[in-house]
């Protein structure tokens, strides 16, 4: 698991839509909404086995765009075998589990765990992992990501968590390199607004 899974994933990206609990046919649409915006990115949480068939459907959908869709919510080693099987092309947790994320390397998909501390950041790169989910962002603020980024210059950051249209801009200031947003989209507003953060320069590392 190398730094370079996450910079092929995301490329120049710097917004990614979570789509959390939604049909199968409105997970659909709002990938394709958010792929006609310039938004390349797309994650679907598989929490619970009846958020896998959705996260399917927008695999397929991605496919025909040569978009690519990722899995979030993974929790344990059945998720990321069932997140694998739908075609998932990444894994994401809120928390550091190593051995989900060792699971997820063995099924060829790159993962990105949740921190929220410097600690949980330290392990997670001496495992390897340089691009991590600060969870939830919105409580540690943009500030954290200023200070992190002194002693652990090599990391690289998706915010979540409590991020939308208004705030998103902020945490990409502060260094973030991709900002997600998940429970926001429920305002159709906001993947219009968000598109308007696709064109920032991815910065230099």
């Amino acid at each position: 698991m190398t730094t370079a899974d996450f910079d092929q994933v995301f490329g120049t990206a710097r917004v990614m839509a979570i789509l959390r609990g939604l049909p199968v046919a409105e997970t659909v649409r709002l990938a394709g909404r958010a792929w006609d915006l310039g938004i390349d990115v797309v994650e679907v949480p598989v929490a619970t086995a009846d958020a896998v068939p959705a996260l399917r459907a927008a695999v397929e959908a991605g496919g025909e765009r040569g978009r690519i869709v990722g899995a979030g919510t993974v929790l344990d080693m059945e998720q990321v075998a069932a997140a694998a099987d739908a075609g998932a092309a990444f894994t994401v947790a809120p928390g550091l589990d190593l051995a989900v994320a060792d699971t997820a390397a063995a099924r060829g998909l790159p993962h990105l765990p949740g921190v929220a501390t410097p600690t949980e950041a330290q392990q997670a790169l001496r495992h390897g992992l340089t691009w991590l989910k600060a969870f939830p962002a919105i409580s540690l603020g943009p500030a954290w990501f200023q200070a992190v980024a002194g002693p652990l210059p090599q990391l690289r950051f998706v915010a979540t968590g409590g991020l939308d249209a208004g705030n998103a801009g902020a945490f990409l200031d502060a260094g973030v390199r991709v900002v997600a947003v998940g429970s926001a989209l429920a305002d159709p507003d906001q993947l219009d607004r968000l598109s308007e953060l696709v064109t920032r320069a991815v910065p230099a590392r």
